[in-house]
């Protein structure tokens, strides 16, 4: 049996999903070196990862991002539990997670670095236990995973996979990578970020984060075959893997590979059931005059019949197949939602001529749209809800 569950019942559904919102470490260090928050940023960064690549809904870094502005806070500056817990209500999480760390300092006999978490339910305002790591700063990635461990036990303890197998699919990765990385998220624009994630790659090839983040970053400067090479190298446990599969399939189908395109979709589709992969699995498919383009389409426009794009998706298909009574309906539909859609339009009068493909027209041919945000948000949350359930 096949159901399809609206976007309004999904958002309310999702109400009460956990969600938790990851707050830089604050720098304790006595002399407030700036050059020391990206530590802060990186403890945050890979908790964050490590969350949402263990299924829990962690809140995205841009979201956090953008309350600071609104309530006008610095990264890395020393907050008061208010505003700390002011975040995560505006952030409409469940539990919030805060904590500091501090560099012993230089000369200091076995000088370390100490960091410190805590969380915070915001629901029961009650806060948990607190978890520490202290060692050689060489040994960051190590601790901040130890960290990310540790919570993932107390937020999920039925869940939590064993510390040996958390860390064996989580290797470590080198203090000056991970700086590199951390300061590219920060850097304020692309040629700052290219050059950092560059570097961070150089000294440890297999950071994937990185990799995801270059490969997206030529994905929106169209450079697709580059961003296609960038974004293979993301591994499977990261948690923008399916992402990056879904930008790879974008990236082969304008380098005109559409058989590599829809592997690529169908990889996603088989984890994550999106509108926006059915509708370029369709994408892929029609341009190689596949006749199962249609049901994919289809997927498409059942699942969400707001979007015109599905609409005159799935009325070109049919078009192609001659079935021009079906594909009126449909282009009247994109034009309902879009009056100004003179591609539609055009196709509706071929369709109502019953005017059909011809060779070689390439005002007709390779007209498919195709969808490139991948909004994977709301999917995780329902699963996150149902499992709760």
């Amino acid at each position: 049996m096949k159901f399809f569950i609206s976007l309004a019942f999904t958002a309310f559904l999702c109400q009460g999903a956990e969600t938790v919102a990851v707050v830089p470490l604050f720098n304790l260090d006595q002399s407030k070196t700036p050059s020391l928050d990206w530590i802060g940023e990186s403890v945050a960064e890979t908790i964050h990862e490590s969350l949402s690549s263990s299924g829990l809904l962690a809140l995205a870094r841009e979201d956090r991002e953008e309350v600071y502005k609104r309530l006008s806070l610095r990264t890395g500056v020393v907050l008061t539990k208010a505003s700390v817990i002011k975040i995560g209500e505006s952030l409409d999480a469940g539990q919030v997670v805060y904590g500091e760390f501090r560099v012993d300092p230089p000369g200091t006999p076995k000088s370390a670095l100490h960091l410190s978490l805590r969380m915070i339910d915001l629901k029961k305002f009650r806060e948990g236990p607190e978890f520490t790591q202290t060692g050689p700063l060489e040994s960051l990635s190590q601790m901040e995973t130890k960290l990310a461990w540790m919570l993932i036990r107390q937020l999920s303890p039925g869940n939590a996979p064993s510390e040996e197998q958390f860390f064996r699919l989580r290797p470590p990765v080198r203090v000056d990578a991970m700086e590199s990385y951390i300061r590219g998220l920060m850097a304020v624009n692309d040629d700052q970020k290219l050059t950092l994630f560059g570097q961070a790659i150089r000294v440890d090839d297999h950071f994937s984060q990185p990799a995801f983040q270059l490969g997206r970053m030529m994905f929106m400067k169209k450079e697709y075959r580059t961003a296609a090479q960038w974004l293979a190298r993301v591994n499977a446990g990261d948690s923008h893997f399916l992402e990056a599969t879904f930008l790879r399939g974008i990236c082969r189908y304008h380098d005109g590979d559409f058989e590599s395109a829809a592997t690529q979709f169908r990889a996603v589709a088989a984890e994550i059931p999106l509108n926006e992969v059915y509708n370029n699995l369709g994408a892929a498919l029609s341009r190689r005059n596949d006749p199962a383009a249609l049901e994919n389409f289809s997927k498409a426009l059942e699942g969400d019949e707001g979007d015109p794009d599905y609409w005159f998706n799935t009325g070109y298909s049919l078009w192609k197949q001659g079935k021009f009574e079906q594909a009126t309906d449909k282009f009247r539909a994109v034009l309902d939602r879009t009056p100004a859609d003179q591609e539609a339009t055009t196709f509706l009068g071929r369709c109502i001529k019953r005017e059909g493909p011809r060779a070689g027209d390439s005002r007709s041919e390779g007209r498919e749209r195709i969808k490139t945000a991948f909004e994977d948000s709301a999917w995780r949350q329902l699963q996150a809800e149902l499992h709760s359930k």
